[in-house]
């Protein structure tokens, strides 16, 4: 086990598969909780946010959470390394155009699109491997190879190419991981992708 230097706060926002994501980090970490409490988010070194199903309900959801001016400040003034997972990554962005346009978050600059496969059945499901674009402390021991598990019919395009870490590839290429800054998102699902995802994870909490 990691010790207790660095915290991990799983946001609890009524939406995502937390209890999934705990297990993941819980299973080499010894200091994660899941909370929407101030002072669990104001002690914690690391902030997940996870998330299922649609854009909307999610970005509904986080945004009237009674601290969710403290997760921005905490993000975007006091810099605490941060980490979307799936939607919870797709709600980083300008817009979603799921089910009609509704505002994200705007801390990746960009827009969350349907995959365009026309070929091909959505949504998106099952193992994938990535392609790397930027290398990263994130993506340490990781490579073109390596296969991460995804569920999804939507993908985020960020406004800067420079943005996106790694790619995948369903019918067209999207981004698999961004990042801006202390900002990480990853489209799809670490707490399910077995041995890949553990070690994405142990490479998040490794951040500084």
């Amino acid at each position: 086990m990691t010790s207790g230097k660095s915290n991990v706060c799983i946001i609890d926002y009524g939406f995502g598969n937390v209890n999934s994501v705990y297990n993941a980090f819980k299973s080499f970490h010894d200091s994660v909780m899941v909370s929407n409490d101030a002072k669990d988010m104001e002690k914690a070194t690391h902030l997940v946010l996870p998330g299922v199903g649609a854009f909307k309900a999610a970005i509904d959801k986080i945004k009237k959470m009674p601290t969710f001016e403290l997760l921005e400040y905490s993000v975007l003034n006091k810099k605490k390394m941060f980490l979307g997972i799936c939607v919870g990554m797709q709600v980083l962005a300008d817009v979603g155009h799921e089910h009609g346009s509704c505002d994200g978050l705007g801390w990746i600059p960009g827009a969350v699109k349907r995959i365009n496969a026309p070929n091909l059945s959505l949504p998106h499901v099952g193992w994938n491997n990535i392609r790397v674009v930027r290398k990263s402390p994130l993506l340490e021991g990781m490579s073109d190879n390596t296969d991460f598990y995804y569920v999804h019919s939507y993908h985020l395009e960020p406004l800067n190419s420079e943005e996106m870490m790694a790619s995948s590839n369903y019918g067209e290429e999207f981004a698999a991981i961004v990042n801006r800054d202390n900002i990480y998102g990853v489209q799809f699902h670490p707490e399910k992708s077995q041995k890949a995802g553990i070690m994405l994870l142990k490479n998040f909490m490794s951040l500084k």
